[in-house]
């Protein structure tokens, strides 16, 4: 069992032990917080962690999106391209307004190649293609390779079998899965071009969740996040191998409560009914106030999750 943090080295101030509860098999699993750079980490990566995402996990389960409507692929064109005035306001409910918003950001032209590490089946990729970007995914924990009209968009592989370069390298909630952050961030240094960014969107203990649920906190997710990032520890493992933090954008929303209320009252993330629109434990009005909260919270930087940008040096 570790007693050393793998991001700095540091050294444990406090100990959890932390429950299984997405399956609800409510295992054991003892996780520490390093006193010098914050991140929270599982103390021994499980032998047998495969077994915990099984064929219904949720990113592995289920078919790619459909082919988008026009009014999709005009609210997606809007927020590319310009992203404000009535028509981008009546669109923003529309998804993926705030993706496509932050591809158009970044720079990323339609033609130029993206990465998106731990795809799952590729729902991601295919509508990124859908609109028209040249993007291609990887996931240790596929079956078999994913095709979308003839094309292979998501393949069974890990980072060491990537060449590249790719132009935008993104992590969206898999980077927390990773046994070794260094060597994931040193691969993704590799694979973007000069001009690229990578994208890392995790969840975080720098936020009130951690604080108010501990254990309970439905993102700790043991064990398969083996690392939730403090926003410190993610600067110095980036910094460390050649990056700058560019930019953090918190996007948490209201799971962080419901999730974490489910947990502290003894039910698992699997239990019926628990992602319906019309919630069997929690009011409506109740649903409502923690969306109001996550927005708060976001604004003050305290969200439970961020996308951060990385910028080679």
């Amino acid at each position: 069992m570790s007693e050393t943090c793998r991001i700095c080295g540091g050294t444990p101030k406090a100990r959890h032990v932390a429950r299984e509860m997405m399956y609800g098999s409510r295992e054991n699993f003892a996780y520490f917080e390093c006193a010098d750079c914050g991140c929270l980490q599982i103390a021994e990566i499980p032998a047998d962690l495969a077994r915990h995402y099984p064929a219904d996990y949720y990113s592995l389960d289920g078919g790619l999106p459909k082919k988008p409507s026009w009014k999709r692929r005009l609210a997606a064109d809007w927020a590319y391209s310009r992203d404000g005035g009535l028509l981008g306001w009546a669109c923003h409910a529309l998804k993926p307004n705030r993706e496509m918003r932050l591809l158009g950001e970044l720079g990323i032209a339609r033609d130029d190649a993206i990465l998106d590490v731990g795809c799952g089946k590729g729902a991601r990729v295919a509508r990124l293609r859908q609109f028209g970007f040249r993007a291609e995914g990887i996931d240790p924990h596929l079956d078999a390779d994913v095709s979308l009209d003839g094309a292979v968009i998501a393949r069974r592989a890990t980072l060491d079998a990537v060449a590249g370069p790719y132009r935008l390298v993104m992590f969206h909630h898999s980077f927390e899965h990773l046994p070794d952050p260094h060597a994931a961030m040193a691969a993704a240094r590799r694979l973007v071009d000069r001009d690229g960014r990578v994208l890392i969107r995790v969840p975080t203990c720098s936020s009130l969740a951690w604080e108010k649920y501990g254990i309970d906190w439905v993102q700790l997710d043991a064990p398969r996040h083996l690392f939730l990032f403090s926003r410190e520890s993610l600067r110095r493992l980036a910094e460390g191998h050649g990056f700058r933090v560019e930019r953090i954008e918190d996007d948490s929303d209201g799971f962080q409560f419901w999730g974490s209320e489910m947990y502290r009252r003894d039910v698992p993330m699997n239990s019926p009914g628990a992602h319906a629109k019309k919630h069997p434990l929690f009011a409506a009005a109740e649903l409502d106030g923690w969306e109001r909260q996550a927005r708060e919270l976001n604004a003050a930087g305290r969200g439970d999750q961020f996308a951060a940008i990385l910028a080679p040096v």
